[in-house]
């Protein structure tokens, strides 16, 4: 059972509609709180994006036990494995064509897409990141969420943090 800040980890990409295309955005989410720890948005699907973003997050909250994604290129190749085999952390793929195993973030996706992205006329990367940004603010530290006693994710991860020292 996954129960507390920094069990498990999921890494995920979505594209995001641009006037001229798409950029591509991954993030990072703590699965117990939904906490996003980190993203990062880019104009390739290269992994340096999601390794990035990864870094950010073992620096910022220390590494997760288990770091879950599926099985795209860019979290299949050394520079994603390797910082996590580093860190003691151990990897777990989902099968292919199982996105429903990474269900929490694929409900950020739709969210974040209804929410914010498909609201706004998103001419460039410029204005894809700010709103993003925005989004990604708010949904961690003003969107409660029923799964979690409605708590925010920053809520439901600081506490659960809390929890595990006094415990």
């Amino acid at each position: 059972m996954i129960d507390r800040p920094n069990h498990v980890w999921c890494a995920d990409i979505t594209f995001v509609p641009v006037r001229n295309g798409f950029l591509y955005l991954v993030a990072i989410m703590d699965w117990a709180t939904r906490k996003v720890l980190s993203w990062r948005l880019s104009n390739t699907m290269h992994a340096d994006f999601c390794v990035e973003a990864l870094n950010e997050a073992i620096a910022r909250y220390g590494p997760p036990e288990i770091m879950n994604t599926d099985q795209g290129s860019q979290f299949t190749g050394s520079a994603w494995i390797t910082p996590l085999t580093e860190a003691g952390v151990r990897i777990s793929m989902d099968g292919r064509g199982r996105y429903l195993d990474n269900i929490f973030i694929e409900r950020l996706w739709r969210s974040l897409k209804q929410e914010a992205i498909y609201l706004e006329e998103i001419d460039d990367g410029f204005k894809a990141r700010r709103v993003i940004k925005d989004w990604m603010a708010f949904y961690n530290t003003r969107r409660p969420h029923s799964a979690l006693d409605r708590q925010t994710p920053d809520e439901a991860y600081w506490a659960g943090l809390e929890e595990q020292k006094a415990a």
